[in-house]
């Protein structure tokens, strides 16, 4: 059910607007070095988010096994990308979460993992703050709005004093305060819409969520939800997908192509495989060429590669573009 779901928004996405290598007038390919090594280690989550395009849930069970994080390892090392992006799903509710967080750590390489915050409530994961200090791990925190009632219109009811919790405790971690110790939020609109401009939003959040509650950090990262997912459900049932998808495509800039974050990402899955990006992941478009897993592709696969598209990706480029 959930494939047959998956391929029928797809199939909606691509017809409503012109195609998105049309719009864009060339093939994308990716750059000739790639920086991120992103690691999507489970779909197992606490929450079961209105945005979320993997549809990640608490029932969900799929996890990354040992061989296959430590393939991700050995690709580490063989290959000089900069920074190790770990994401789920809950990426602390996998098995192999603190294994990739101390190796990639060992090999010096820029650790960041992208976090819903409110897991950190419970028992058995209270001691991931500190874990990540320690490790002096980037923190992507997500916080779709500064207020109460859109937090949890988006990401469920309570979710945002949940949230508001564990930034204090993040801030007295001195996250957000050190050098070393990066907190980012990340702001989701929760209906049909673009992101306004980043600086605006980034500066409200930083007055409102100081004077409020005392909380700061170091930089916010607007997002445009992808119609895929749970969003892409939401959009179908609410008929909101076709003029979503118009709206896409007429708030197209060619000015964001350069940095969009396929052209300098290599995807891994839980179960190994390779996606140029974590939505063409979500819909389970592997990258192009005979060599589609962590064990069985070479560094000469990386570079200058073609990028698998379709018009999910005009979320990407939609206004000031997205990542």
């Amino acid at each position: 059910m959930i494939w047959n779901f998956k391929w029928i928004i797809l199939k909606k996405v691509n017809q409503t607007v012109p195609k998105f290598n049309d719009r864009v007038g060339y093939k994308l390919k990716t750059k000739n070095k790639i920086d991120i090594l992103q690691l999507n280690i489970t779909r197992t989550c606490n929450l079961s988010c209105k945005h979320c395009h993997l549809s990640c849930n608490p029932n969900r069970r799929e996890d990354m096994s040992l061989d296959v994080a430590k393939k991700c390892v050995e690709l580490l090392k063989s290959y000089n990308f900069s920074t190790v992006d770990i994401t789920g799903g809950a990426p602390e509710m996998s098995g192999v979460f603190k294994y990739l967080v101390e190796e990639a750590s060992k090999l010096n390489k820029n650790v960041m993992i992208r976090s819903n915050l409110t897991i950190y409530n419970k028992e058995d994961y209270k001691d991931i703050p500190q874990f990540l200090r320690n490790h002096k791990v980037d923190i992507i925190a997500s916080l779709p709005f500064y207020e109460r009632e859109k937090t949890d219109k988006v990401r469920g009811l309570g979710v945002f004093e949940d949230s508001i919790r564990i930034l204090k405790i993040l801030n007295e971690l001195d996250y957000g305060k050190d050098y070393d110790l990066n907190l980012n939020l990340v702001y989701n609109p929760s209906g049909a819409m673009i992101p306004q401009s980043e600086e605006e939003l980034e500066q409200v959040y930083r007055v409102k969520l100081k004077e409020d509650y005392g909380i700061i950090f170091n930089d916010l990262f607007a997002i445009t939800n992808s119609p895929i997912g749970n969003f892409g459900k939401w959009l179908d049932k609410s008929r909101n997908l076709d003029r979503y998808m118009n709206r896409l495509y007429n708030s197209f800039n060619d000015e964001v192509i350069e940095e969009v974050m396929c052209r300098s990402t290599l995807s891994v899955d839980y179960d190994g495989t390779i996606h140029d990006c974590d939505f063409n992941l979500s819909l389970g478009l592997g990258i192009k060429g005979k060599n589609k897993t962590i064990f069985d592709i070479t560094v000469n696969d990386l570079e200058n590669r073609p990028i698998v598209t379709a018009n999910h990706c005009y979320s990407c480029t939609a206004g000031a573009g997205s990542s």
